[in-house]
């Protein structure tokens, strides 16, 4: 299995990264700390011949406050301008969701999307080449459908919640038909999370079974499972030991029978975003903002 995937611009998309939203205060603090270095290092390094720009992969996300074709440019210059960089290799919209910029970001708050014009915006930046590809997060099949209807440029990504226990089989089909990768947060579930009821599909047993054939822990067979599906994977953990386990997904394989077998893990989303939802918002329940599918 190789490290990367070939995106529709022809760039390469790491097959792992590294994810740490929801992380304990202090390790989000030390991860900001890192990521201000980071911007000030990354130019040091480019100048020292230590690293090449293009042997890098960056990416970031349009804020809901952004969604104005006038602030997009600013979205993504903020973050050019934090890392020192002069393009991205990949930017987002973050999310289906606009507030008015500036607006605190509340379910009451949100405003109905204008999706070409943004997306019109988005076009503006990889044709200028500060973005080097440009995708979307969290957009449900009939978002897509919409989205791929009026583009010019066809979204390289769609970043979605994605494992064996949410497999995305409609959008992943719809996605591969179009020529748009799949990236996966949350690869591993969010067992954490206020909105998670019952046990981990990393306890499902045809899940421990595969573990345990092929010697692996469950993470590193979920992890594996999203690779050989061909998305790219993004585990959250601040734990030495499990990132180095995270990355032990390369040299070995599923087999194809073990792999049948994960059709039959139960399907359950765990970010199901109720903090859009809003009796006077635009999202009354979590359906509407899914479009139905989940």
């Amino acid at each position: 299995m190789a490290d990367s995937f070939v995106l529709n611009t022809g760039a390469r998309i790491p097959s792992l990264g590294l994810g740490t939203a929801k992380t304990e205060p202090g390790t989000v603090g030390e991860a900001v700390y890192a990521a201000v270095k980071i911007g000030l290092a990354l130019k040091k390094l480019f100048e020292e011949s230590v690293v090449k720009r293009e042997d890098l992969f960056i990416s970031s996300k349009l804020w809901s406050g952004n969604h104005a074709p006038e602030d997009v440019p600013e979205g993504i210059d903020t973050t050019l301008e934090d890392l020192q960089l002069d393009y991205l290799d990949l930017f987002l919209i973050h999310a289906p969701v606009r507030t008015e910029k500036g607006a605190v970001r509340t379910a009451e708050n949100y405003i109905p999307l204008d999706v070409p014009a943004t997306w019109g915006a988005m076009e503006k930046l990889y044709d200028s080449g500060k973005a080097r590809a440009i995708g979307v997060s969290n957009f449900s099949c009939k978002r897509m459908e919409d989205l791929l209807a009026i583009a010019r440029v066809t979204p390289a990504v769609n970043q979605v919640e994605s494992h064996p226990g949410w497999q995305q089989t409609k959008l992943r089909a719809l996605c591969q038909s179009k020529g748009v990768h799949i990236s996966a947060y949350s690869p591993l579930g969010r067992p954490g999370s206020p909105a998670f009821k019952g046990p981990s599909f990393l306890s499902n047993p045809i899940v421990v079974s595969a573990a345990e054939k092929l010697q692996k822990t469950p993470a590193q067979v979920a992890l594996r499972w999203g690779l050989q599906m061909g998305q790219s994977v993004v585990p959250k953990s601040t734990n030495e030991t499990r990132i180095k386990e995270n990355f032990d997904i390369f040299d070995w394989s599923i087999p194809e029978d073990l792999m049948l077998k994960f059709s039959e893990i139960p399907q359950i989303k765990t970010l199901r975003a109720e903090f859009v939802v809003h009796p006077q918002g635009l999202y009354k329940t979590v359906e509407d903002f899914w479009d139905g599918e989940i």
